[in-house]
Protein backbone atom coordinates (compact mmCIF):
# COMPACT_ATOMS: atom_id res chain seq x y z
CA UNK A 1 0.00 0.00 0.00
CA UNK A 2 1.36 3.39 -1.01
CA UNK A 3 -1.44 5.47 0.51
CA UNK A 4 -2.64 6.63 -2.89
CA UNK A 5 -5.56 6.05 -5.23
CA UNK A 6 -3.36 3.71 -7.26
CA UNK A 7 -3.57 1.18 -4.42
CA UNK A 8 -6.78 0.28 -6.25
CA UNK A 9 -5.30 -2.17 -8.76
CA UNK A 10 -5.51 -1.00 -12.35
CA UNK A 11 -5.95 2.69 -11.53
CA UNK A 12 -3.16 4.88 -12.93
CA UNK A 13 -2.54 8.61 -12.52
CA UNK A 14 -0.69 10.90 -14.92
CA UNK A 15 0.01 14.61 -14.55
CA UNK A 16 1.37 17.40 -16.70
CA UNK A 17 1.80 21.04 -15.90
CA UNK A 18 3.67 24.14 -16.86
CA UNK A 19 4.88 26.64 -14.29
CA UNK A 20 7.19 29.61 -14.74
CA UNK A 21 9.70 30.13 -11.93
CA UNK A 22 9.08 33.88 -12.08
CA UNK A 23 5.28 33.64 -12.34
CA UNK A 24 3.37 36.31 -10.47
CA UNK A 25 -0.36 36.62 -9.92
CA UNK A 26 -1.83 37.30 -13.35
CA UNK A 27 1.35 36.64 -15.29
CA UNK A 28 3.13 33.49 -16.46
CA UNK A 29 2.30 29.80 -16.58
CA UNK A 30 0.86 28.15 -13.47
CA UNK A 31 -1.61 25.47 -14.53
CA UNK A 32 -1.85 21.81 -15.43
CA UNK A 33 -3.85 18.62 -15.80
CA UNK A 34 -4.29 15.43 -13.76
CA UNK A 35 -5.62 12.29 -15.44
CA UNK A 36 -6.96 9.12 -13.81
CA UNK A 37 -6.90 6.13 -16.17
CA UNK A 38 -9.26 3.25 -15.36
CA UNK A 39 -8.93 -0.41 -16.38
CA UNK A 40 -11.41 -1.82 -18.93
CA UNK A 41 -14.86 -2.49 -17.51
CA UNK A 42 -14.71 0.21 -14.84
CA UNK A 43 -18.12 1.61 -13.86
CA UNK A 44 -18.39 5.33 -13.15
CA UNK A 45 -20.66 7.95 -11.63
CA UNK A 46 -20.46 11.55 -10.43
CA UNK A 47 -21.97 13.87 -7.85
CA UNK A 48 -21.66 17.66 -8.05
CA UNK A 49 -22.44 19.86 -5.05
CA UNK A 50 -20.96 23.23 -5.93
CA UNK A 51 -22.84 26.12 -7.48
CA UNK A 52 -20.34 26.84 -10.26
CA UNK A 53 -19.27 23.57 -11.89
CA UNK A 54 -17.20 23.23 -15.03
CA UNK A 55 -17.70 19.70 -16.34
CA UNK A 56 -17.86 17.43 -19.39
CA UNK A 57 -19.70 14.13 -19.98
CA UNK A 58 -21.25 14.14 -16.50
CA UNK A 59 -24.81 13.65 -17.84
CA UNK A 60 -23.67 10.37 -19.37
CA UNK A 61 -22.84 9.07 -15.89
CA UNK A 62 -26.40 9.31 -14.60
CA UNK A 63 -27.74 5.82 -13.75
CA UNK A 64 -30.64 6.24 -16.19
CA UNK A 65 -28.32 6.75 -19.15
CA UNK A 66 -26.90 4.05 -21.35
CA UNK A 67 -23.12 3.90 -21.05
CA UNK A 68 -21.82 2.19 -17.89
CA UNK A 69 -18.07 2.14 -18.34
CA UNK A 70 -15.55 4.94 -17.99
CA UNK A 71 -12.08 4.91 -19.55
CA UNK A 72 -10.56 7.92 -17.77
CA UNK A 73 -11.39 11.01 -15.74
CA UNK A 74 -9.70 14.36 -16.31
CA UNK A 75 -9.18 16.96 -13.59
CA UNK A 76 -7.74 20.16 -15.02
CA UNK A 77 -6.88 23.76 -14.41
CA UNK A 78 -7.87 26.46 -16.88
CA UNK A 79 -11.55 26.82 -15.99
CA UNK A 80 -13.87 25.84 -18.86
CA UNK A 81 -10.99 26.26 -21.32
CA UNK A 82 -9.21 23.43 -19.53
CA UNK A 83 -11.91 20.95 -20.54
CA UNK A 84 -9.98 20.77 -23.83
CA UNK A 85 -7.47 18.56 -22.02
CA UNK A 86 -9.99 15.71 -22.27
CA UNK A 87 -9.61 15.80 -26.07
CA UNK A 88 -5.99 14.76 -25.68
CA UNK A 89 -6.89 11.94 -23.32
CA UNK A 90 -9.47 10.70 -25.81
CA UNK A 91 -6.81 10.70 -28.52
CA UNK A 92 -4.45 8.71 -26.32
CA UNK A 93 -7.13 6.15 -25.46
CA UNK A 94 -8.24 5.83 -29.07
CA UNK A 95 -4.66 4.93 -29.97
CA UNK A 96 -4.90 2.15 -27.36
CA UNK A 97 -8.19 0.90 -28.78
CA UNK A 98 -10.08 1.91 -25.62
CA UNK A 99 -13.66 3.12 -25.68
CA UNK A 100 -17.15 2.19 -26.75
CA UNK A 101 -16.72 -0.05 -29.79
CA UNK A 102 -18.77 1.13 -32.75
CA UNK A 103 -18.70 0.47 -36.46
CA UNK A 104 -15.64 2.29 -37.71
CA UNK A 105 -13.83 2.77 -34.42
CA UNK A 106 -14.04 3.42 -30.70
CA UNK A 107 -15.29 6.37 -28.64
CA UNK A 108 -13.41 6.72 -25.34
CA UNK A 109 -15.56 7.84 -22.40
CA UNK A 110 -13.66 10.60 -20.60
CA UNK A 111 -15.63 12.75 -18.13
CA UNK A 112 -13.84 15.84 -16.88
CA UNK A 113 -14.07 18.63 -14.31
CA UNK A 114 -12.03 21.81 -14.00
CA UNK A 115 -10.89 24.29 -11.38
CA UNK A 116 -10.77 28.06 -11.81
CA UNK A 117 -7.11 29.04 -11.62
CA UNK A 118 -6.92 31.59 -14.46
CA UNK A 119 -5.98 34.60 -12.26
CA UNK A 120 -2.93 32.79 -10.82
CA UNK A 121 -0.93 32.65 -14.05
CA UNK A 122 -1.61 34.48 -17.28
CA UNK A 123 -5.26 34.31 -18.32
CA UNK A 124 -4.29 32.74 -21.66
CA UNK A 125 -1.94 30.20 -20.04
CA UNK A 126 -4.29 27.25 -19.71
CA UNK A 127 -4.16 23.51 -20.45
CA UNK A 128 -4.80 22.27 -23.97
CA UNK A 129 -5.41 18.85 -25.50
CA UNK A 130 -1.64 18.29 -25.45
CA UNK A 131 -1.64 18.60 -21.67
CA UNK A 132 -4.19 15.81 -21.46
CA UNK A 133 -2.35 13.62 -23.94
CA UNK A 134 0.98 14.07 -22.16
CA UNK A 135 -0.56 13.41 -18.74
CA UNK A 136 -2.28 10.24 -19.97
CA UNK A 137 0.88 8.97 -21.66
CA UNK A 138 2.84 9.42 -18.41
CA UNK A 139 0.30 7.67 -16.20
CA UNK A 140 1.61 5.22 -13.61
CA UNK A 141 1.23 4.13 -10.02
CA UNK A 142 3.32 6.94 -8.50
CA UNK A 143 1.21 10.01 -7.65
CA UNK A 144 3.06 13.30 -7.24
CA UNK A 145 1.63 15.64 -4.60
CA UNK A 146 1.08 19.33 -4.04
CA UNK A 147 1.91 21.85 -6.73
CA UNK A 148 1.64 19.47 -9.68
CA UNK A 149 -0.84 18.69 -12.43
CA UNK A 150 -4.20 20.37 -11.97
CA UNK A 151 -3.03 21.56 -8.55
CA UNK A 152 -0.28 23.78 -9.97
CA UNK A 153 -2.32 26.97 -9.79
CA UNK A 154 -4.69 25.81 -7.06
CA UNK A 155 -5.45 27.77 -3.93
CA UNK A 156 -7.19 26.73 -0.69
CA UNK A 157 -8.60 29.86 0.85
CA UNK A 158 -5.56 32.05 1.47
CA UNK A 159 -3.13 29.13 1.23
CA UNK A 160 -1.60 27.33 -1.72
CA UNK A 161 -3.72 24.33 -2.66
CA UNK A 162 -2.69 21.28 -4.63
CA UNK A 163 -3.05 17.61 -5.45
CA UNK A 164 -3.49 15.09 -2.64
CA UNK A 165 -4.20 11.37 -2.44
CA UNK A 166 -4.98 8.71 0.17
CA UNK A 167 -6.32 5.15 0.45
CA UNK A 168 -7.54 2.50 2.85
CA UNK A 169 -8.43 -1.19 2.77
CA UNK A 170 -11.57 -2.44 4.50
CA UNK A 171 -11.98 -5.69 6.43
CA UNK A 172 -13.84 -7.08 3.42
CA UNK A 173 -10.67 -6.73 1.36
CA UNK A 174 -12.08 -3.84 -0.65
CA UNK A 175 -9.68 -0.95 -1.28
CA UNK A 176 -10.88 2.64 -1.52
CA UNK A 177 -8.67 5.50 -2.67
CA UNK A 178 -9.01 9.14 -3.66
CA UNK A 179 -7.13 11.84 -5.53
CA UNK A 180 -8.19 15.46 -5.17
CA UNK A 181 -7.35 18.90 -6.52
CA UNK A 182 -7.92 21.37 -3.67
CA UNK A 183 -8.80 24.81 -5.02
CA UNK A 184 -11.44 25.93 -2.56
CA UNK A 185 -12.98 29.28 -1.72
CA UNK A 186 -13.17 27.99 1.86
CA UNK A 187 -10.23 27.39 4.18
CA UNK A 188 -8.76 24.08 5.27
CA UNK A 189 -7.34 25.62 8.45
CA UNK A 190 -9.17 26.88 11.54
CA UNK A 191 -8.07 30.52 12.05
CA UNK A 192 -8.59 30.10 15.81
CA UNK A 193 -6.06 27.28 16.13
CA UNK A 194 -3.86 27.39 13.05
CA UNK A 195 -4.55 23.66 12.55
CA UNK A 196 -6.68 21.85 9.97
CA UNK A 197 -10.35 21.43 10.82
CA UNK A 198 -9.93 17.65 10.63
CA UNK A 199 -8.70 17.46 14.23
CA UNK A 200 -8.43 13.66 14.42
CA UNK A 201 -5.74 13.66 11.73
CA UNK A 202 -3.47 16.25 13.37
CA UNK A 203 -1.28 13.79 15.27
CA UNK A 204 -1.06 11.38 12.34
CA UNK A 205 0.12 14.23 10.13
CA UNK A 206 2.81 15.16 12.64
CA UNK A 207 1.38 18.60 13.40
CA UNK A 208 1.38 20.47 16.72
CA UNK A 209 -0.27 23.69 17.83
CA UNK A 210 1.68 26.61 16.32
CA UNK A 211 2.66 29.62 18.48
CA UNK A 212 0.08 32.30 19.17
CA UNK A 213 1.75 34.96 17.04
CA UNK A 214 1.65 32.72 13.96
CA UNK A 215 -2.01 31.90 14.58
CA UNK A 216 -2.83 35.60 14.86
CA UNK A 217 -0.96 36.42 11.66
CA UNK A 218 -2.75 33.63 9.83
CA UNK A 219 -6.13 34.80 11.15
CA UNK A 220 -5.41 38.24 9.68
CA UNK A 221 -4.68 36.66 6.29
CA UNK A 222 -7.83 34.56 6.65
CA UNK A 223 -9.95 37.68 6.16
CA UNK A 224 -8.67 38.03 2.59
CA UNK A 225 -11.32 36.52 0.34
CA UNK A 226 -10.14 34.40 -2.57
CA UNK A 227 -12.22 34.31 -5.76
CA UNK A 228 -10.55 31.04 -6.73
CA UNK A 229 -12.76 28.05 -6.32
CA UNK A 230 -13.71 24.43 -6.94
CA UNK A 231 -12.39 21.21 -5.46
CA UNK A 232 -12.57 18.23 -7.80
CA UNK A 233 -11.81 14.62 -6.96
CA UNK A 234 -11.89 11.01 -8.06
CA UNK A 235 -12.70 8.20 -5.62
CA UNK A 236 -11.88 4.68 -6.79
CA UNK A 237 -12.63 1.24 -5.40
CA UNK A 238 -12.01 -2.31 -6.56
CA UNK A 239 -15.46 -3.45 -5.42
CA UNK A 240 -18.18 -4.57 -7.81
CA UNK A 241 -20.67 -1.69 -7.86
CA UNK A 242 -23.54 -0.68 -10.09
CA UNK A 243 -23.68 2.73 -11.67
CA UNK A 244 -26.22 3.79 -9.03
CA UNK A 245 -23.99 2.38 -6.29
CA UNK A 246 -21.06 4.43 -7.58
CA UNK A 247 -23.32 7.47 -7.42
CA UNK A 248 -24.08 6.84 -3.75
CA UNK A 249 -20.36 6.56 -2.99
CA UNK A 250 -19.75 9.89 -4.71
CA UNK A 251 -22.48 11.46 -2.56
CA UNK A 252 -20.92 10.09 0.63
CA UNK A 253 -17.42 11.16 -0.40
CA UNK A 254 -18.49 14.81 -0.37
CA UNK A 255 -18.64 14.52 3.43
CA UNK A 256 -14.84 14.36 3.32
CA UNK A 257 -14.75 17.78 1.69
CA UNK A 258 -17.17 19.21 4.24
CA UNK A 259 -15.00 17.96 7.11
CA UNK A 260 -11.86 19.64 5.81
CA UNK A 261 -13.01 22.75 3.92
CA UNK A 262 -15.14 25.50 5.45
CA UNK A 263 -17.27 26.80 3.91
CA UNK A 264 -17.74 24.05 1.35
CA UNK A 265 -20.12 23.60 -1.61
CA UNK A 266 -20.65 27.34 -1.91
CA UNK A 267 -22.22 29.14 -4.89
CA UNK A 268 -18.65 30.02 -5.92
CA UNK A 269 -17.38 26.42 -5.85
CA UNK A 270 -17.94 23.76 -8.50
CA UNK A 271 -17.17 20.89 -6.12
CA UNK A 272 -17.44 17.64 -8.08
CA UNK A 273 -16.59 14.05 -7.09
CA UNK A 274 -16.34 11.13 -9.52
CA UNK A 275 -16.47 7.49 -8.39
CA UNK A 276 -14.85 4.63 -10.30
CA UNK A 277 -15.45 0.94 -9.46
CA UNK A 278 -13.11 -1.50 -11.20
CA UNK A 279 -15.06 -4.60 -10.10
CA UNK A 280 -11.98 -6.68 -9.28
CA UNK A 281 -13.19 -7.66 -5.79
CA UNK A 282 -16.62 -9.22 -5.37
CA UNK A 283 -17.99 -9.08 -1.83
CA UNK A 284 -20.92 -11.42 -1.05
CA UNK A 285 -24.04 -9.36 -0.50
CA UNK A 286 -25.89 -9.62 2.79
CA UNK A 287 -28.78 -12.08 2.32
CA UNK A 288 -30.59 -10.45 5.26
CA UNK A 289 -30.98 -7.15 3.40
CA UNK A 290 -34.72 -6.31 3.31
CA UNK A 291 -36.29 -6.95 -0.06
CA UNK A 292 -37.33 -3.30 -0.25
CA UNK A 293 -33.65 -2.22 -0.28
CA UNK A 294 -30.98 -2.55 -2.91
CA UNK A 295 -28.79 -5.59 -2.12
CA UNK A 296 -25.81 -3.24 -2.42
CA UNK A 297 -26.94 -1.14 0.55
CA UNK A 298 -24.78 -2.71 3.33
CA UNK A 299 -21.71 -2.75 1.09
CA UNK A 300 -22.24 0.86 0.03
CA UNK A 301 -22.46 2.02 3.64
CA UNK A 302 -18.92 0.89 4.39
CA UNK A 303 -17.44 2.01 1.08
CA UNK A 304 -19.14 5.40 1.33
CA UNK A 305 -17.78 5.99 4.83
CA UNK A 306 -14.29 5.01 3.67
CA UNK A 307 -14.61 7.31 0.66
CA UNK A 308 -15.32 10.28 2.93
CA UNK A 309 -12.36 9.37 5.14
CA UNK A 310 -9.81 9.02 2.34
CA UNK A 311 -11.01 12.15 0.56
CA UNK A 312 -10.70 14.17 3.78
CA UNK A 313 -7.15 12.94 4.26
CA UNK A 314 -6.28 13.58 0.61
CA UNK A 315 -7.35 17.22 0.99
CA UNK A 316 -4.94 17.72 3.89
CA UNK A 317 -2.13 15.85 2.12
CA UNK A 318 -2.49 18.08 -0.94
CA UNK A 319 -2.42 21.34 1.01
CA UNK A 320 0.45 20.33 3.30
CA UNK A 321 2.52 19.17 0.31
CA UNK A 322 1.96 22.32 -1.77
CA UNK A 323 4.83 24.60 -2.72
CA UNK A 324 4.38 28.30 -3.37
CA UNK A 325 3.58 29.58 -6.86
CA UNK A 326 2.98 33.19 -7.91
CA UNK A 327 3.51 34.39 -4.35
CA UNK A 328 0.66 32.36 -2.84
CA UNK A 329 1.87 31.30 0.63
CA UNK A 330 1.90 27.69 1.75
CA UNK A 331 0.79 26.30 5.09
CA UNK A 332 4.44 25.85 6.03
CA UNK A 333 5.15 29.49 5.09
CA UNK A 334 2.46 30.95 7.35
CA UNK A 335 2.45 28.40 10.19
CA UNK A 336 5.92 26.83 10.37
CA UNK A 337 5.51 26.21 14.10
CA UNK A 338 2.88 23.55 13.37
CA UNK A 339 5.68 21.26 12.21
CA UNK A 340 7.36 21.26 15.61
Amino acid sequence: MTGSITDVAGILVGQHHRVDADATLGSGWASGTTVVLAPPGTVGAVDGRGGAPGTRETDLLHPSNSVRHVDAVVLSGGSAFGLAAADGVMRFLEEQGRGVALEGGVVPIVPAAVVFDLPVGGWACRPTAEFGYTAARSAGTEVALGTVGAGTGARAGVLKGGVGTASTTLESGVTVGAVVVVNSAGDVVDPATGLPWQAEDIEALGLVAPPADQIAAYADRHTEFSPLNTTVAVVATDAVLSKAGCGRVAVAAHDGLARTIRPCHTPLDGDTVFTLATGAVEVPLDPETPASMSPETPLLTGIGAAAADVLARAVLVGVLAAESVAGIPTYRDLLPGAFG
